[in-house]
């Protein structure tokens, strides 16, 4: 029974963590790289390294504790930059970004990495799952000029061809801060929106809000007549219920008793008066005590608090 327990916890504990590689595969995504940081982005100690961004791309926060990055899965895990358990900045919330520094100083802090980026080479970044198997991410990133990125069109997204093979060149591109739409964009959206097209589109149709006014009535009303609605069909079902009840009580079969010598339901009224009357007759005396206790009084008695002394005195005939 034991070994049987033991292999269960096992399974469960297997099954939770390929489930959370699983999540973390499609959720996780590396959305941002700048190898050689001249003038840019600035860390928590005024230097300017290479920096990683990540992308949460769920509806929910993401715990990214016990994942690995790397440039190199040739070598052992225990190389790998690990990101430490126990901190609470690496729960991602949702569609939002996290920064690593890829500076080699792990003594830094949670972010700052174990490896850092070669601006002359091409560089191979890996997002692995705590199993030390599962690729979460992967990107090749280009040689790039100084204070420019490789990053996603959109933040976490990725582009397939017509063969199913993802389409390098419509995924990612080089940003440099110049051109209109390549923004630099660290622990921010890619694709930086200014305007929102839907309020846009209803204010140039109805200016007046008239049409929004009428909208939101018809769905208060709407949602009020649904209310009422389920209410009475709820009410149906609790008197049938009841008179199927009372039926049985007497003794009857619903199915071959006829429809017109069916009992009345009783009414919530006679129901709240039935109960009222069995509470009056059950409790009509409060549980007393048996034991009879006397204590005996005593008052003490001072001449000084005695009104006999304080009253005048009428000689006598």
């Amino acid at each position: 029974m034991k070994k049987f327990r033991i292999l269960s916890l096992i399974a469960i504990a297997t099954a939770s963590l390929t489930m959370s590689g699983q999540a973390r595969k499609g959720a996780l995504h590396i959305n941002e790289v700048m190898t050689l940081n001249e003038s840019n982005f600035v860390d928590d100690f005024g230097q300017r390294p290479a920096w990683i961004e990540l992308y949460n791309s769920k509806f929910a926060p993401l715990e990214i504790s016990s994942v690995y990055l790397t440039t190199d899965t040739t070598i052992s895990p225990e190389l790998w930059y690990a990101v430490p358990l126990h901190d609470v900045n690496t729960r991602i919330p949702k569609r939002q970004h996290i920064v690593f520094w890829a500076d080699g100083m792990p003594s830094r802090g949670t972010f700052h990495t174990s490896f850092k980026l070669d601006p002359a080479a091409v560089n191979e970044i890996y997002l692995i799952d705590s199993d030390k198997k599962t690729v979460i991410d992967h990107v090749t990133v280009p040689v790039l000029e100084p204070n420019t990125t490789y990053a996603r069109a959109k933040d976490g997204i990725t582009v397939f061809d017509a063969d199913g093979n993802v389409d390098v060149n419509a995924t990612w591109e080089v940003r440099n801060d110049i051109d209109e739409g390549k923004y630099i964009t660290p622990s921010s959206n890619n694709v930086i929106l200014d305007r929102n097209d839907k309020v846009d589109k209803f204010s140039r149709l109805d200016p007046n809000g008239f049409a929004m006014a009428v909208m939101a009535m018809a769905i208060v009303f709407s949602a009020l007549a649904v209310l009422c609605i389920a209410f009475m069909i709820i009410s149906k079902v609790g008197a049938r219920s009841s008179k199927t009840k009372k039926m049985k009580s007497h003794g009857l079969n619903v199915k071959e008793t006829p429809r017109d010598e069916h009992p009345e339901s009783d009414s919530g009224e006679a129901i709240a008066a039935i109960v009222m009357a069995l509470h009056e007759h059950l409790n009509t005396h409060d549980n007393e005590s048996t034991i009879l206790t006397i204590n005996k009084v005593k008052r003490a008695y001072s001449p000084w608090s005695s009104k006999i002394y304080s009253m005048r005195h009428l000689p006598g005939k």
